[in-house]
């Protein structure tokens, strides 16, 4: 109200008792979330109401998500900007689209110069209160010492831009990234970095890339004639498991980062593709795709695609990954279905890392349809999907010949 002195209120007693946040106990939904339909998660847990069921009803490119776009690539800018984010946080590579984008639509040169990005090994927001004498291991992978000390260059951004202290902040490169399995921090000014040249390497198997003791492999050599496809059954009834990755607080005790593969690899419905043992070293930075040839039985499935460093010793850790759902291959404005048998082009976004894949390391490429609970599973009806209980077993095939290269781009 006009007549409360803000000043005086925030020094009294009531606002000691004041809290922006709920004071409730944490509601235990984890233990909800495999049961269906999705859109009664969090009914049956008790929760308060939320958008979740908005959330999980529309399509995505619906007005009501839409409407929720807090940054668009048409938006102006006049602001300068420090970026951080990480390679294991879910929202890394709108980071680095952000940024770009600020770039391109900054409204003086002064914000144009002034756009800086940073992306640290770790997992959300790890690196907050780091001042870079901490060793960093990110699930299970060791990612060495931080060595750079955020608190520090968060302490001057701040007061050159706020108090007008010259202290060379702006001195610093345009984009600072962690090169994972190197360890070490590396920079440039644009992204994706300069003179980056794209390698595509191929699927190859005879018909059993089933598990890791399957015959697939992966290679720089495009696939010559026909070679039989993969084939696996998805079971919405006993998803590929989710660990590590991508993620945030999930409540899963390997909610994030990097963990070794190696259990998950033993699923006869996981396809793994792998590399002979790298000679030199490969540095792997930027944007990555997958591009697979499809079919299956089902009206509308997923495919899943992982990205695995395979260590001497045979640890398999994630670097990253990509989903897609079949009704979308073509853009979420586009609500599609399968044909049984047809082979379809699905192209996987797999975002962003920079990994070293060091000499006597392998390159894995892991395909599945579910990585649950990070993705929800699809139930393969082809219906909505989030309001149903039955689910349909799916036959998914994963086609690589002269007719269907299957490969993953990388920078």
């Amino acid at each position: 109200p006009p007549w409360v002195d803000r000043q005086e209120w925030f020094r009294s007693d009531a606002a000691k008792l004041f809290s922006q946040v709920q004071n409730r106990d944490q509601i235990e939904y984890f233990s909800y979330v495999r049961t269906l339909p999705i859109i009664d998660i969090l009914k049956k847990s008790g929760a308060p109401p939320t958008d979740y069921e908005n959330f999980v009803s529309n399509n995505p490119d619906s007005e009501y998500f839409k409407k929720l776009h807090w940054a668009t690539a048409s938006d102006r800018f006049d602001t300068p900007m420090l970026f951080v984010d990480a390679w294991y946080d879910y929202g890394m590579v709108e980071t680095l689209d952000l940024w770009n984008i600020a770039q391109k639509n900054s409204a003086s040169k002064k914000s144009r110069d002034s756009q800086y990005i940073i992306i640290a090994p770790t997992t959300h927001c790890v690196y907050s209160n780091s001042d870079g004498s901490e060793r960093w291991v990110v699930g299970e992978r060791d990612m060495g010492t931080a060595g750079l000390d955020f608190i520090d260059i968060q302490d001057r951004w701040y007061d050159h831009w706020l108090k007008g202290v010259d202290n060379g902040i702006t001195d610093m490169p345009r984009v600072q990234y962690f090169l994972m399995g190197k360890n070490e921090w590396r920079s440039s000014d644009v992204w994706p970095l300069a003179n980056t040249s794209y390698k595509k390497f191929y699927l190859h198997s005879e018909g059993r890339a089933n598990s890791r003791y399957g015959d697939g492999a992966i290679s720089e050599t495009a696939p010559a004639g026909e070679q039989p496809a993969d084939e696996y059954v998805y079971d919405p009834a006993t998803p590929v498991p989710s660990i590590g990755g991508q993620a945030c607080c999930t409540g899963l005790d390997t909610g994030a980062g990097a963990y070794d593969q190696s259990n998950t690899e033993m699923r006869q419905d996981v396809l793994v593709y792998t590399s002979d043992v790298l000679e030199e070293g490969l540095n792997v930075t930027g944007p990555l795709e997958v591009v697979l040839y499809v079919s299956s039985s089902a009206k509308d499935t997923d495919f899943m695609a992982k990205l695995v460093d395979v260590y001497p010793d045979g640890r398999a850790f994630n670097v990253q990954e990509g989903a897609l759902r079949m009704r979308y291959r073509e853009g979420f404005s586009r609500d599609l279905r399968m044909k049984e048998g047809e082979v379809y082009e699905a192209r996987l976004n797999l975002h962003a890392t920079a990994n070293y894949f060091g000499p006597g390391h392998r390159l894995r490429l892991e395909i599945s349809s579910s990585s649950f609970p990070r993705f929800d599973r699809n139930l393969n009806t082809g219906g909505n999907n989030y309001d149903e209980s039955e689910w349909v077993i799916a036959e998914n095939s994963v086609h690589h010949s002269a007719a269907y290269p299957s490969h993953i781009l990388l920078p």
